[in-house]
Order: C-alpha cells, then sequence, then structure tokens
C-alpha cells in the first residue's frame, strides 16, 4: 500500500508498505510513520492518505481513506498550507479562514445534496523534521466527490453550448440561493470550484474564502482580500464590504468563460474596464447576453441582488423571446425542502443527466468497440457465413454495446473483462470448425481496433476545430 506523507517540507513523501495490502489488517495497526522525516502518516489515527489531488496559495488536498469505516470508503482531506511569503497576520487570517470553511461545511454539508459533507477537523500537534521542536497542523476531512470540475471538463470538450451554460447558471444559482439564506456568501465562484460528479450532478466546493454576513444584511466589515483574480468583483478586490451579488458576479464570469473558451486575460478590457465576450460567443441568444452582462455590472448596486432574481430574469427572458427550442431545466433540491440526511440517499430533485466522458474513455471505448466487432464478425461469419442473418446479428450486438458504452453499463475494467470473454469464446470457433488459424483472429482484432482509435480521434478533432470557429 502506497501512503502520502502530508508534511510540506518532506523531500521524499511516498511510503510504501506491502503488508497493508490486507484490509482487515489495516483497521487494526498502530500509527505508522514516514521513512524520510517521521510524519503521522494515519491523520486522526483513520485518514490514509494516497495522493495529493491539488495544491494551492494556502493548503493542498489529498485523496484519503477511512479505514474505520466498513467499507474504507475515498474523502478528502484538505491540509492548511501557507505559503512562504505570507507575514505573521496574513497567515492567522488565512488560518481563520481555514476553519471557517470546516464550520461553513458542517452547518451546510449535511443540509444541501450539492455542498460537500464534513467528516471531521483536526488540529495534531508532532515533532518537526528534526525532532528539536513542535509543529501543529490543520486538516479538514470532507466527502469525496468522484468527477471533474467545470475546468478539466472546459480542457477536455472544448467550449460548452448555450444549454449546458444555462443549466449550470441555474443549479448553482439554486444552491447559492441556499448559502446566502444561510448568511454566507461564498467569494470564490470559479470553473475549478464547480465539480460535476459521474451522474451529472453539479457541486459548489471550497468555501474556504466564505465571509458570513449579519442577519439582514447590516455587516459594513470589510473584506478579507482572500479572492481569485479576474473573477472577484471591484468591491472585493479593493477589501471593501461584499455581497450575494458579489458571487453572482463571479459565477457570471465562470459562464462567460465556458461560453467562450477563452481565459479572463482575453475577455476582460482593463482599458474600458469592462468585459467583452459577445463577439467570441455569437450564437449566443439576446436574453442570456443580456442577464450575463447584468450580472458583470461593476457598479454592486446595478447587478441582481440576489439569485432568486437571476433565476427570475432567466424566466422571463427566455419567455420574451420564446427559445422553445431549449429544454427546460429539471428541478433540483431545494433548499427550503431539504433535510439533514446522508449524501447516500441520493435526493431524486437532482438530475441525473448523461456524465461526459474524458478523452483515455473515449479512445479506450473506440478501441474496445473495434476489437468486439472484429471477434464477433469473425465468429458469427464462422458460423453462418456471410448472411442477411450473421449482418443483422452484429449489427443489433454492436449497437446495444455502443448503447451500453454511453450509459457507462460497461467501463473502465469491464471492457478488458468483456474482451477477454469474447475472445475466448472465438478463439475455440475455429478448433470446432477447422476454419481459422488463432493467431489470424487476434491480428484482425487488433488492427481493427487501432483503426477504430484513429477513426475516433480524427472526427474528435474536427468537431472540436469546427466547434470553435462555427
Amino acid at each position: 500500500m502506497e501512503i502520502r506523507c502530508t508534511r510540506p517540507s518532506c523531500i521524499k513523501p511516498q511510503n510504501f508498505f506491502s503488508d497493508l495490502d490486507d484490509r482487515a489488517k489495516l483497521r487494526t495497526l498502530q500509527q505508522r510513520y514516514c521513512s524520510n522525516c517521521g510524519m503521522p502518516l494515519f491523520l486522526a489515527d483513520r485518514y490514509i492518505p494516497s495522493k495529493l489531488l491539488g495544491q494551492g496559495g494556502f493548503g493542498a488536498a489529498f485523496l484519503a481513506c477511512d479505514r474505520y469505516k466498513p467499507k474504507m470508503p475515498l474523502c478528502v482531506v484538505k491540509q492548511f498550507q501557507p505559503s512562504g511569503d505570507l507575514d505573521a497576520h496574513e497567515i492567522t487570517v488565512a488560518q481563520n479562514l481555514f476553519q471557517r470553511e470546516a464550520v461553513v461545511l458542517e452547518e451546510l454539508g449535511h443540509q444541501h445534496p450539492q455542498i460537500p459533507d464534513l467528516y471531521a477537523f483536526f488540529t495534531p500537534i508532532v515533532s518537526n523534521a528534526k525532532g528539536t521542536a513542535e509543529e501543529q497542523y490543520f486538516y479538514l476531512a470532507q466527502e469525496f466527490i468522484d468527477g471533474q470540475d467545470l475546468d478539466q471538463e472546459l480542457a477536455a470538450k472544448g467550449r460548452f453550448s448555450e444549454v449546458e451554460v444555462t443549466e449550470i447558471l441555474t443549479e448553482i444559482l439554486k444552491v447559492l440561493q441556499f448559502v446566502h439564506e444561510h448568511d454566507t456568501i461564498h467569494r470564490d465562484i470559479k470553473p475549478s470550484n464547480i465539480m460535476r460528479d459521474k451522474q451529472g450532478v453539479l457541486y459548489l466546493l471550497d468555501f474556504g474564502a466564505v465571509k458570513q454576513v449579519a442577519v439582514g444584511g447590516g455587516n459594513q466589515k470589510k473584506s478579507t482580500g482572500i479572492y481569485s483574480a479576474g473573477f472577484a468583483p471591484p468591491e472585493q478586490m479593493t477589501g471593501s464590504q461584499v455581497y450575494p451579488c458579489t458571487d453572482i458576479y463571479a459565477l457570471a464570469v465562470t459562464c462567460i468563460i465556458l461560453l467562450t473558451g477563452k481565459s479572463v486575460e482575453e475577455l476582460y478590457d482593463s482599458h474600458q474596464i469592462s468585459w467583452n465576450w459577445q463577439n467570441y460567443a455569437p450564437k449566443i441568444s439576446d436574453s442570456l447576453k443580456n442577464t450575463l452582462d447584468k450580472m458583470l455590472l461593476s457598479t454592486p448596486a446595478k447587478r441582481y441582488q440576489s439569485a432568486p432574481e437571476v433565476l427570475s430574469a432567466l424566466t422571463v427572458n427566455s419567455n420574451q423571446t420564446n427559445q422553445a427550442a431549449t429544454p427546460p431545466t429539471p428541478p433540483s433540491p431545494s433548499p427550503k425542502s431539504v433535510v439533514p440526511t446522508p449524501k447516500s440517499s441520493n435526493p431524486s430533485p437532482v438530475k441525473r443527466q448523461q456524465p461526459s466522458f474524458s478523452l483515455i474513455e473515449i479512445l479506450g471505448s473506440a478501441a474496445f468497440t473495434g476489437f468486439e466487432g472484429a471477434l464477433l464478425y469473425i465468429g458469427l461469419t464462422n458460423l453462418l457465413s456471410v448472411s442477411g442473418i450473421s449482418i443483422g446479428i452484429l449489427g443489433a450486438v454492436m449497437g446495444g454495446v455502443v448503447f451500453a458504452l454511453n450509459r457507462r453499463v460497461i467501463e473502465k475494467a469491464d471492457l478488458f473483462i468483456f474482451a477477454g470473454i469474447t475472445g475466448t469464446i472465438v478463439a475455440l470457433l475455429p478448433i470446432l470448425r477447422g476454419a481459422l488459424l488463432l493467431p489470424s483472429v487476434f491480428i484482425i482484432a487488433g488492427i481493427s481496433a487501432a483503426g477504430a482509435i484513429a477513426v475516433t480521434a480524427f472526427f474528435r478533432l474536427v468537431y472540436q476545430l469546427l466547434s470553435r470557429f462555427l
């Protein structure tokens, strides 16, 4: 088993323990330590980090498993890791933000199915690498969302359609409505903080920059200077008071990046102090353009003031332009009616939209389809000769294979299992009939798989090029 050391200064953080591959034994073992720096590896004695998921200016995220749950499920362990150029005051502010994220996740995560649950918050004190002093570390463990964030989706598939962006806008606005009604402002909305899981459900992540507001909006305290450049509106960048419409501005920036496939630097005209994005998305409807432009206004008072106000504007503008071709956005979990239940309850109001596929998954499915098609053709023609019946059966079976791949009924290791079973069955046919040589079967199937990969890669490249220029 591989365990990752979480000490930031460790130069050899990967540790390998062959005896920990036994899951039953893993539950009963005492603490293990990093072979390089001596850092305890079992966090809070239960969370075992295996790899680094990401790292930023104030922290790092690790994929871990919980050894004290029966199925040892995966989770995310975030560690507070301030960069070295912060002064003492800035470190204190960042540390408070990290602890506030744990508080917000504890308050909101179990109440809304599109916000990750908090599992634990702990602050162990351990010896430094030299054993000469003690160091304190800050961790939180939260629900693991298995999927891709919108940054990753954009890189994989190119810019989003109006229908896709409208759906994302609507879903996240409903989550923000819940967040704002609980007197919280997220303050860091951006594509990398919106995750889509494999069932198509969107989650709002990373509440590390949240700000609590006084009930009734009377809080006049200045905002802490923590934000993502380009996504934060003027009031946030200057450290002034932030509002619910601060999140609305950042969500609009997220939407125009997804619509255009361009970076913030390409879309924002610093000379004119305005967003010039519409030329990169000429086919977008006037209703969506007008809604996003109002969300992007630099003066807070001139923007939409709340998430319900934007949702209402989307509905009104859509009706006015009679966009009957755009499918209606399905209802998502209503924060008003959500009760504190485990995420495994799988609330039905959330739309389970078709999950996106990575490039590796697409090419792997193409190779599997080509390989299976060749094997089935050889088998059927060996049994039935080349006839209308054999071709018909082949078409029906391959149609079912493509449908199963599209619905993820067959994926990952299943591809190898099914290919092996089919190869074994077909390989036995020449022995029974004396018609083919065994090596010929797999050579033909391999060539077919390679051809399917080449054709799929070519058409995907053509599609991406056309989608950027049309």
